[in-house]
């Protein structure tokens, strides 16, 4: 990745984020979620955005139906505070890694206990 896909992608990042929590009024994207990480194509035409919720199974597939819904507003909206000639098609991801961590410090903790 370039130095400028990557400044890009912090930039929408933090846009994104921003906007879940100021003006998205979709009661699906209303939990805890953060924007964990989004890579932009070589091309600047499209920008995968990965998301992470709190909750069970229901409300991840809740949250990705949301996001896919508010996708377009979301790009509309990004569009004068982001400064290219044209704003990246986003499409939403799951991105379990909070949790893979979580357990691997759960596993850590047990394998310490018994020793």
């Amino acid at each position: 990745m370039s130095r400028r896909t990557e400044r890009l992608g912090k930039v929408i990042k933090q846009e994104i984020s921003g906007l879940l929590r100021r003006e998205v009024s979709d009661p699906r994207l209303g939990r805890l979620i953060s924007v964990t990480e989004v890579s932009i194509s070589p091309d600047l035409k499209y920008a995968k955005v990965f998301v992470s919720v709190l909750g069970d199974e229901l409300d991840k597939s809740e949250m990705l139906a949301g996001f896919n819904k508010a996708g377009g507003f979301l790009r509309k909206k990004l569009a004068p505070r982001v400064s290219m000639r044209c704003v990246p098609q986003l499409s939403f991801y799951y991105d379990d890694s909070i949790e893979r961590g979580a357990r691997v410090l759960k596993l850590i903790e047990q394998v310490s206990k018994n020793e």
